[in-house]
């Protein structure tokens, strides 16, 4: 008797192949990750560049650049980790019943 994944009925989650998605799971795909990375370095430019633009306005040179870019990356990460951990809604709805 063959046992192959046709024949068994099965949906590609116990042949050992990765298990498939619904179109509505908010899963972390390939495009999204890269999604995320172009926002890291985006964030970071940006705000290297007000960091640069406001050091030559106030002649601050380099520390409002240098801060910038930590800010970027603070802001970048933070975002990465609300889009990948994002809050748990069932615990924020009990949170708010409770006095």
């Amino acid at each position: 008797m063959d046992r192959s994944p046709q024949d068994s009925g099965s949906s590609g989650q116990g042949n050992g192949g990765p298990p498939k998605r619904g179109s509505d799971d908010p899963g972390l795909d390939t495009s999204s990750l890269a999604g995320m990375g172009v926002q890291f370095v985006v964030a970071i430019l940006l705000f290297l560049f007000i960091g640069k633009w406001l050091d030559s306005r106030l002649g601050t040179s380099p520390w409002l650049l240098i801060l910038g870019v930590f800010s970027g990356a603070t802001a970048s990460t933070v975002a990465m980790y609300r889009r990948v951990f994002p809050p748990d809604k069932s615990k924020q709805a009990d949170s708010k019943k409770q006095p």
